[in-house]
């Protein structure tokens, strides 16, 4: 994996991570000067009641939504590292029968090759797309 891209979903990690902070502190915040409010000009005010509990419940699908984004980031980059380690795996592995005089490859092993290798320019296109 190349520095730029690690670097990016790190800064991409960091971003999603300040933004759920802010909007669970955003609405928690507000959550509680409303309800303190409310209680203080009308004890029984069922319809911002209703809003604010709406307001909450959005701002936690929110926070839960930027955690899968966040684990989904992470789960992209150990999937880059783990493809581009069985490649360096594969080279060494065939460097190494070259080198005994072994230079037949077998079919199942080309093939596994191909499939490393188009699942990390797949890999590689989607995160330039994003």
């Amino acid at each position: 994996m190349n520095s730029d891209t690690q670097y990016e979903d790190t800064v991409s990690i960091m971003v999603l991570e300040n933004i759920k902070y802010k909007l669970l502190h955003a609405f928690r915040t507000s959550g509680e000067s409303r309800t303190s409010a409310e209680t203080a000009t009308c004890p029984i005010n069922v319809g911002k009641s209703v809003q604010v509990n709406e307001e909450l419940r959005r701002a936690k699908i929110d926070g839960a939504l930027t955690w899968l984004r966040s684990e989904l980031l992470e789960m992209r980059f150990q999937d880059r590292q783990l493809a581009q380690t069985l490649l360096g795996l594969n080279r060494e592995i065939q460097r190494l029968r070259q080198e005994n005089g072994s230079l037949l490859l077998e079919p199942d092993n080309s093939d596994h090759l191909e499939t490393c290798t188009r699942h990390l320019s797949v890999t590689n296109k989607r995160t330039h797309r994003q």
